[in-house]
């Protein structure tokens, strides 16, 4: 997609498209279908865009730490925050171009450094304290990144690693002036790099230009964004589905409630603070849900003022949904994407939830199930792969960073592959199945883990469960369940074909788990979603 003006419209169904476009005229959904068009500006920056242009006393950020200690932030001082790192990294040599590694708690002043590299012209890679340090050191290799900017904490962790340590809590920005000029930059040019925590190999970088902000359209349609509220996003600012959430409602003009935590994640405290702050618009995860379905009485324990909440980052099971529709009387919408682009489809609060399905495709987003051959599904109930029109918006990345083959194989096509199997149901809603390599083929039946591990959760003694295909010479494959028993729960053969019956009379004769085994927990990725090649080499 060159710069310039995108304008992307589904006004009316192709020929051959699939069935998701022929929703009923007159609704809302198809409304905002078609009248949905990409604006995207020859010359666009981020951090003109959401840093720059806020009056200067205007509330930001409401801040609290770990220790009690509570700021409040106005855009002035994010402002002079972005010019003093902006001057910071220049006088540590960052130029145009350059990579920024950041691995920092998420503070004002952090913030204040993505924008600052943003300013210069420069590239993000924001990084977990959570890597391990080979993970660090591969991403910094492979990104060539200038600086890494860290905390005195993590400092030593980057010793002998190639980029140069700059440690923002022993003055880094002290003593620099607060106003530095934003770089022209076009809407093409290179802003955000992510690395992908994939199952094999080593992370991939995937390169983003400033104009996929724009393509984040949840802010808008999913979370329906007002200006002033106040907002929390759960996920970490290392990944997509944690910048994310921080970008995209400043732009629409929330005030972020920031939450800094010592530790891992804690229901008790993340609730606390939701409801002693009154924030209004939530973007969680459903392993920060499930955790918090930990807390019987969450509702009236910690009462909240939320208007709306929104989910993504792996499936969101039924019973969560339904859990917390009964604490706080409110429908959590999902929506999904990927680090390459998201996102897709999603759930909106002014369509009725389907339990389970993700949603619809988003406005602007052109989205297909393809069969094995590469054609378009037309009929609804067959699960293929779900595939995204390529060069159709906004958020699709430049490439993989200095893998040109693997980019011109990935993104150069006319389709997307998203690797993710899912279906279409007769008015258009997205199944997921799991991943397409997930997929249990067994007797013949095409079963999706995703719904296999959603009943078994739904059984009181279930805290947790993944869903494999192993051999099996009579059906070349059976269905095996990977269970971490709920407390007070205790592992048996009885539990175990309790499970079972109980998967079978609610799923299918063919599709529960005819093995079971019993597991302290299970393999997951650093942003919990379940690592089901690793359950399968354990046969």
């Amino acid at each position: 997609m060159g710069a310039g003006t995108l304008r992307v419209a589904e006004a009316e169904p192709r020929r051959g498209a699939s069935r998701y476009l022929r929703a009923v005229t007159g609704t809302r959904y198809d409304e905002a279908r078609a009248a949905h068009r990409w604006d995207v500006p020859a010359r666009y920056n981020i951090a003109a865009d959401v840093c720059d242009r806020w009056p200067r006393d205007r509330l930001a950020m409401l801040h609290e730490r770990y220790d009690g200690e509570k700021r409040e932030v106005t855009w002035g001082e994010l402002q002079d925050l972005a010019g003093q790192a902006a001057h910071a990294l220049a006088a540590a040599g960052v130029q145009r171009g350059d990579r920024v590694a950041v691995v920092l708690p998420p503070t004002p002043e952090t913030a204040g450094v993505f924008f600052g590299t943003w300013k210069l012209g420069a590239l993000l890679l924001s990084m977990s304290v959570l890597y391990g340090d080979e993970g660090i050191r591969h991403r910094l290799t492979d990104s060539g990144a200038k600086v890494v900017v860290t905390n005195a904490e993590n400092a030593s962790r980057f010793d002998g690693m190639g980029a140069e340590v700059l440690i923002l809590d022993e003055g880094l920005l002290d003593g620099h002036p607060t106003e530095h000029p934003t770089a022209d930059t076009s809407a093409d040019d290179p802003a955000q790099l992510y690395y992908t925590s994939g199952t094999t190999g080593l992370a991939k970088g995937i390169l983003h230009a400033h104009r996929y902000l724009l393509a984040h359209v949840e802010f808008d349609y999913c979370h329906e964004v007002q200006d002033g509220e106040l907002f929390h996003g759960m996920g970490e600012w290392a990944w997509a589905a944690g910048i994310a959430p921080l970008l995209g409602p400043w732009r629409k003009g929330a005030v972020q409630c920031v939450y800094q935590r010592k530790g891992g994640f804690d229901p008790h405290d993340q609730l606390r603070f939701l409801s002693e702050h009154g924030v209004t618009n939530v973007f969680t995860t459903p392993t920060a849900m499930r955790s918090m379905m930990s807390i019987a009485d969450a509702g009236t324990r910690y009462p909240q003022k939320f208007r709306i909440v929104c989910s993504a980052g792996e499936p969101l099971n039924p019973e969560a949904i339904r859990w917390f529709r009964e604490q706080y009387g409110l429908t959590v919408l999902d929506y999904y994407g990927m680090t390459e682009s998201y996102p897709m489809v999603a759930n909106y609060p002014w369509m009725e939830v389907r339990e389970g399905s993700m949603g619809k495709p988003c406005p602007g987003w052109e989205m297909a199930i393809l069969d094995e051959d590469g054609n378009v599904v037309t009929e609804a109930g067959v699960t293929g792969e779900l595939c995204l029109k390529a060069r159709s918006n906004p958020h699709y990345p430049l490439g993989y960073w200095n893998r040109p083959e693997d980019s011109e194989r990935v993104f150069g096509g006319e389709w997307f592959h998203t690797g993710d199997a899912a279906s279409f149901d007769e008015d258009g809603y997205v199944w997921y199945e799991g991943r397409a390599d997930d997929l249990i083929i067994a007797a013949g039946y095409r079963i999706g883990p995703f719904e296999v591990e959603s009943v078994c959760l739904e059984h009181p003694a279930v805290a947790e469960a993944a869903a494999v295909g192993i051999p099996d010479e009579r059906r070349g494959n059976v269905v095996k369940a990977f269970v971490v028993v709920a407390d007070g729960a205790e592992r048996s053969d009885a539990l175990a074909r309790d499970i079972q019956e109980f998967v079978r009379d609610r799923l299918s004769a063919y599709a529960y788990p005819r093995v079971i085994e019993f597991v302290d927990d299970l393999p997951k990725t650093l942003t919990g979603k379940i690592r089901r090649i690793e359950l399968r080499q354990r046969g």
